[in-house]
């Protein structure tokens, strides 16, 4: 059994979008107009998707809800952390955490991200 799809409310959906898919090459199959929905799948066939439909100006999760991004090695993380700051985003350093080189940033939308390379994959 593997998580094939996750849904997100966000009040930005064309910011969200654009966020995955230019720090994790997320590609758009579907955007419902006027902002409410975007159905969006990565390289591994998950799908994302991220909606508004209530129009929402904020959304709030959970502290500790978040969604990790695995990466293949340690340079991957450092790279993908790189790219963040060089776009205006605040990342933690990434640090040795839980078996892992990882660091976490909340992304727009609000929810929490964590990007990581688990010890022993690769």
């Amino acid at each position: 059994m593997a998580l094939n799809h996750l849904n997100l409310t966000v009040p930005d959906v064309p910011a969200t979008r654009k966020f995955f898919e230019t720090y994790f090459g997320f590609r758009c199959l579907l955007d419902r107009g006027r902002d409410a929905l975007v159905v969006m799948v990565d390289e591994t066939g998950f799908v994302l998707s991220l909606n508004n439909f209530d129009k929402a100006d904020e959304v709030a999760y959970p502290a500790a809800f978040h969604i990790g991004f695995v990466q293949d090695s340690r340079d991957r993380v450092d790279e993908i952390h790189a790219r963040l700051k060089a776009g205006g985003f605040d990342p933690q350093p990434p640090r040795e955490f839980h078996g892992a080189w990882t660091f976490y940033f909340r992304a727009p939308g609000g929810f929490l991200i964590e990007v990581l390379h688990q010890h022993g994959k690769g």
